[in-house]
């Protein structure tokens, strides 16, 4: 009889679950209703659709799990238990262009759920809805530990404006364009700047209207993508739609108000360019007006998806000009006019194959002023007294020109493998002129204008790749690996003879020392040869060296359970100048639940020494104190070099750790990371040697070198908070707070037997230090409702310390030395707040209007020094930069 009862107590039971029923409403991460999302019992055909207001019903059949999924949206899986009300709240997905190229070759990893931090920024919305016209100044305030602060003063530097991730070197970021390798400038930076002896990729070379978004990857990952990727890794991921034509016109001027008390906080009287002060506090100027006009086309290929997207942009902005010192009468940013091009395409031929292509050419005239020269009756010899009787200060200009082409073909083959064949091309050509300037040896005869010849840089990198994921081993299993060969080719290339030439008395150059005499002035003073504000590339200086190297990886992803994933890389790369290095990766992310995951990384990387950096060369004057000082920068592989005990450059290697967490629930989203990067020999730019036993007979007075110079370690942590929600009907906020806080210290100075303060004193310590600030903060606040939109982001910028050019004018060369110049020398630029503010207006479904400020409040970095400013201006181009306040105007239209 209990048996009975027992078997009946079952039945009933299982009657009764049968006809249990599920309800609830399924939303987005804003809040709002979902329609149409499919709700399956899991592993049956039962199922059912939400209504229009998000809400469904269902009957269950067995005890089970239901699977919500909906295009555009992740699939979520849910126990049922006993619950009897599942409100769901579905997350944008891989359907909504979330997978991300960069960190994973996962087909289907999204930035929510990878074992690093990587963030997506969107450019286009950026870029249509405020005043920030280049991708650097996009990515300053929207990535929390990329830094770049337009330069003055500095050379090239003033012209491709060098930026930093995780407080490393422009050359320790590796940059792609949809997933594949960019070249970088030929420019080598070697004056008063972030970066100093780095060369860098232009990131400004692409148009920011061509952007769909860039994934920036912080973590190291020179063992997915080779050399470079120390710091990170930014992809640059371009514009398919095929929806029409875009575009839009920005007008916009900076302004300054900068207020009394200056003069008396430098101890100096200031000047400009154009003779103005601009120091009344009453008296609002108005420079550096900036148009720019862009225009997107994209339109379809065929009924397979196939596009072909068009961009177009032209950038004019003239000089700023802001107070500086009597040695320095043109300080500001470079103008520049610059025209761009991008194209992005793909062509399905069936349904396995896809060819595409990219590229682009982009090409600017720059402009900016170098440090002045005081006439003859002020002492000053290095200007022709009938050609500038009151002095002059030079202009150096530039004709930049960046061109790539990207061809690729993608396949799926039968076995389920995906192959990728890819022939990436790239060079950039940096060529100077110099302007308003001369040749003093020359004198009466001297012309004003030199073209100062420059240097280049081309890469061509041939790759195939191969990935499968494989759905039946664990939770999902992705293998990838292939192959990379790279030729690179680095050249200087000589300007005219006026530009280098020095001259003797009869007006003739200078071959024969032995029997010509240099020009001299009426003091019997040898006059200077070369072009003043940037002497030209001599044929002696003319390089043309070219180097191969060979990759090969192996980099998987095993999902051993829903909840944990493991990765793992490994690269082996050889370099026909300096050899062959191998480095690994290993990264895991747990899913602690729904919302909660730990993730973390430790990985070994390197960056071989850049062509430039092993044969730059070039004869110039440094200014110190006011002076000219004739300065050689000598090559890696040059007999000076060696002669000084500078050995062989070799490549800098690297050791990454990273841990951290993220959350995600409803509209609010969190990823903190902390990291801790040791690189070893870093090469660094050297100090001036002045061992006249070597340098006499080369008749300069100083001589610099590019080394394995220190060895450093960064710690730091990176902070993303986001949170979006509804306020009334058709109201939506969203908020970010971005944040970074980053300390590198100077584990060694590896200079051997040579003078550690004449290797890398304190000033260029404090350059390399400059380049990874304390912290940066940034509060993005947005709004939008029906046709109106604002948006504002308040960035907090942390101290910044420099040595000032004292260190150059009087250089220690002892401890005690040094303790004696640390109070005079160093600067400081105390902490600041900078506000953006943008208001925006949908005139029409085909027209809107923005107006706005960047710097809405005019800041500066607070001045705590004596006027030896190293850029030679009221203040180092350091934080928020030196231009001020930037209004702007722009319309959006389409067609």
């Amino acid at each position: 009889m209990k048996a009975i009862y027992f078997y009946l107590f079952l039945f009933c039971t299982s009657v009764t679950f049968a006809q249990k029923q599920v309800s609830g409403t399924v939303k987005d991460a804003s809040g709002i209703p979902l329609p149409g999302v499919n709700i399956t019992e899991t592993g049956t055909t039962n199922g059912t659709t939400s209504d229009f207001d998000g809400n469904y019903k269902i009957t269950l059949k067995s005890a089970n799990t239901l699977t919500f999924s909906y295009v555009g949206y992740n699939t979520n899986v849910i126990s049922v238990k006993n619950q009897s009300i599942i409100n769901v709240t579905l997350e944008e997905g891989v359907s909504l262009d979330e997978v991300i190229l960069v960190g994973s070759r996962s087909p289907k990893r999204t930035a929510t759920d990878t074992a690093v931090p990587v963030d997506v920024v969107n450019v286009s919305e950026i870029a249509t809805t405020t005043g920030k016209v280049e991708v650097n100044e996009i990515l300053q305030y929207a990535a929390p530990s990329f830094n770049a602060s337009k330069q003055s003063g500095s050379d090239g530097a003033d012209h491709i404006v060098p930026a930093s991730l995780r407080g490393l070197g422009p050359d320790q970021t590796l940059v792609l364009i949809n997933g594949k390798r960019r070249h970088q400038s030929s420019l080598v930076n070697v004056f008063g700047t972030r970066g100093r002896g780095n060369s860098g990729t232009d990131l400004n070379a692409i148009p920011a209207n061509a952007i769909k978004r860039i994934e920036v990857l912080r973590d190291g990952a020179s063992a997915q993508y080779g050399s470079d990727a120390i710091a990170g890794v930014i992809n640059i991921v371009l514009k398919d739609n095929t929806d029409g034509f875009t575009g839009g016109i920005t007008y916009g001027a900076y302004s300054t108000a900068i207020g009394d008390g200056w003069e008396e906080a430098t101890g100096e009287t200031l000047y400009n360019v154009e003779g103005k002060n601009r120091l009344d506090g009453e008296d609002r100027s108005w420079d550096g007006t900036t148009v720019k006009i862009d225009a997107n086309y994209g339109v379809p290929l065929n009924d397979a998806g196939g596009y072909i997207n068009f961009t177009t942009e032209f950038l004019s902005r003239q000089n700023t000009l802001r107070p500086g010192f009597s040695w320095r009468k043109g300080y500001g940013s470079a103008g520049v006019d610059g025209f761009n091009f991008m194209a992005n395409s793909s062509l399905p031929i069936n349904d396995n194959t896809e060819i595409y292509a990219f590229g682009g050419r982009n090409y600017r005239d720059t402009d900016a002023y170098a440090f002045s020269r005081d006439s003859f009756d002020d002492g000053d010899n290095r200007a022709v007294p009938s050609l500038y009787p009151n002095g002059f200060t030079p202009r150096i200009t530039s004709n930049i020109t960046d061109v790539s082409v990207s061809v690729g073909v993608r396949h799926e083959m039968e076995n389920g493998w995906n192959l990728d064949f890819n022939n990436t091309f790239g060079k950039n050509n940096f060529h100077y002129y110099i302007k308003d300037s001369n040749n003093a040896s020359m004198q009466d005869s001297s012309p004003t204008d030199f073209d100062a010849g420059g240097h280049y840089l081309s890469q061509n990198t041939t790759g195939i790749d191969f990935n499968k994921y494989l759905d039946d081993v664990a939770s999902g299993l992705s293998l990838a690996f292939g192959f990379e060969y790279r030729t690179e080719n680095f050249g200087i290339f000589s300007g005219e003879e006026a530009s280098y030439g020095l001259y003797d008395d009869n007006g003739v150059i200078i071959t024969n020392p032995a029997v010509q005499t240099v020009a001299t002035d009426g003091n019997g003073d040898e006059l200077p040869g070369g072009s003043q504000g940037f002497p030209g590339y001599s044929p002696d200086n003319a390089v043309d060296r070219s180097r191969t190297n060979y990759g090969i990886y192996f980099d998987t992803e095993l999902n051993v359970s829903e909840a944990f994933m493991v990765a793992g890389a490994v690269r082996f790369e050889n370099y026909s100048d300096f050899g062959n290095t191998f480095n690994g990766k290993l990264a895991t992310r747990l899913k602690l639940n729904d919302y909660f995951s730990l993730r973390g990384s430790i990985s070994t990387g390197f960056r071989a020494p850049s062509l430039a950096q092993l044969y730059y060369n070039l004869k110039f004057t440094n200014i110190v104190a006011g002076t000219s000082v004739p300065s050689l920068l000598s090559a890696n592989n040059s007999t000076v070099t060696k002669a000084f005990g500078i050995g062989q450059l070799s490549e800098e290697k690297a050791f990454n750790t990273s841990i951290g967490f993220t959350y995600k629930n409803g509209g609010f989203s969190a990823t903190i990371d902390a990291y801790s990067i040791n690189v070893d020999d870093r090469i660094i730019l050297t100090d001036n040697f002045t061992d006249q036993a070597i340098l006499g007979p080369l008749n300069v007075d100083a001589a610099q070198f590019f080394a394995n110079g220190v060895d450093t370690k960064t710690n730091g942590l990176d902070i993303v908070l986001g949170y979006d929600f509804n306020v009334g009907d058709n109201g939506k906020i969203k908020t970010a707070l971005i944040g970074n806080f980053n300390d590198l210290k100077i584990k060694s100075i590896n200079n051997g037997d040579l003078n550690e303060f004449t290797f890398f004193g304190p000033f260029s310590q404090a350059y390399l230090k400059a380049a990874a600030p304390d912290y940066k903060f940034g509060l993005n606040l947005g709004y939008s409702c029906n046709k109106f939109n604002a948006s504002a982001t308040l960035t907090q910028f942390s101290e910044v310390t420099l040595q000032d050019f004292q260190w150059v004018d009087s250089p220690a060369t002892t401890q005690a030395e040094a303790d004696a110049l640390f109070p005079v020398a160093t600067d400081i630029y105390e902490a600041a707040l900078v506000v953006d503010l943008s208001l925006g207006y949908e005139i029409s479904d085909k027209l809107k209007f923005s107006l706005g400020a960047n710097n809405l409040f005019n800041t500066y970095p607070s001045p705590q020094f004596d006027g030896w400013t190293d850029q030679g201006g009221l203040a180092d181009s350091v934080q928020m930069g030196s231009d001020g306040t930037y209004v702007f105007a722009r319309l959006n239209f389409s067609l």
